[in-house]
This record gives structure tokens, C-alpha cells and sequence, in this order.
């Protein structure tokens, strides 16, 4: 069974020719957004379209994007409050130090001596690095940033983080 991962949401359409605002959930929507760049469109009741990009641009934190096929307001505001996603064969090769959310999201997290303190629940991006948020049992959830000193090691395969714990962070 195919798996789908999320690029982006469409909040709205902009202007009148076939144009929607996407609020985007990826790192690389210019990899995502690229004209011939082919989106399945997720909507109500797991309705599905097939979508190829015709324009893309950025407008006021917004990704503005136009599709083959839908050259009006009309043929796109059916596109409105679903979700653009790509199949698992269009995920780009990362490098050692990048991963995606879906590979993060469930891991386990340990410290340095092995001892598990929970799985990470959802990454959030307040700034300048990433926050993993580790949720964990009888406790309040673990804050992680995402910087060499706090994450030794993560291992994808076996869905293992290694991370430093200063102490008193960990009660």
C-alpha cells in the first residue's frame, strides 16, 4: 500500500486565475512546488486528485500555487481546506545530519546510559532549530532541541535516539 506524506494545506485561493494559498509543511517547497511537479490533493472523505504544478510563488509567508487543468477561482476552490501530499517515491534523498518528521515522530528516546525516557510525539520548529517534543510516562513531555550537544546519536533504522540530558531536565 502506497504511503502518502503531507507537503502542504490549502487555506484558500488567491486572485482569479486558478491560484491557491498554501500554508506549506515541508522544508523545500521550491523541490515540491517546481512547475511539472506532480501533488495528490487529500480531501473530505478521502477524496483524491492528481495535481500537476503550472506556477508557483511566494506571497506574503504564503506559497501561491496554480495547477494544470484548473485555470479559474471556479475549477480550484473545491481545492480549499485539503491537503497536498507527495508518495512515499517522491521523497528526496536527505543528507546523514536530516531527517523527515515521519522518521522522527515514534522514535524512542534513551540518555547515555540507556535508559528510556520516552518517544518523541511531534517535532516543532520555533526558530533556528528544531524542538522534539518527548513525551513521556507519569511525567511532563521532554523538550529537545535539535543542536549536537543535546542529540548524540539518532539511529533511523532501529528508531533510537541517543540524547545528553542536562541534569534536572529529565524530572
Amino acid at each position: 500500500m502506497m504511503e502518502y506524506f503531507d507537503v502542504g494545506k490549502v487555506v484558500n485561493t488567491h486572485g482569479l486565475k486558478g491560484e491557491v494559498r498554501v500554508i506549506s509543511i515541508t522544508n523545500t517547497p521550491e523541490e515540491r512546488y517546481f512547475p511539472g511537479a506532480k501533488l495528490i490533493w487529500f480531501g473530505k472523505d478521502n477524496q483524491q486528485v492528481e495535481l500537476t504544478v503550472r506556477t508557483h510563488r511566494v506571497h506574503k509567508n504564503f506559497d501561491l500555487v496554480a495547477f494544470d487543468g484548473y485555470p479559474t477561482i471556479n475549477d480550484v476552490e473545491k481545492f480549499v481546506g485539503g491537503l497536498l501530499k507527495i508518495s512515499e517515491d517522491h521523497l528526496l534523498e536527505l543528507n546523514d545530519d536530516e531527517f523527515y518528521l515521519h522518521e522522527i515522530i515514534g522514535c524512542t528516546v534513551i540518555n547515555e546510559e540507556g535508559i528510556e525516557l520516552g518517544k518523541v510525539k511531534e517535532v516543532l520548529s520555533p526558530g533556528a532549530n528544531d524542538v522534539w517534543v518527548v513525551q513521556r510516562e507519569g511525567k511532563r513531555d521532554l523538550l529537545l532541541p535539535y543542536i549536537d550537544p543535546v542529540i548524540l546519536d539518532v539511529d533511523i533504522r532501529n528508531k533510537v535516539i541517543t540524547a545528553h540530558i542536562m541534569e534536572g531536565l529529565d524530572e
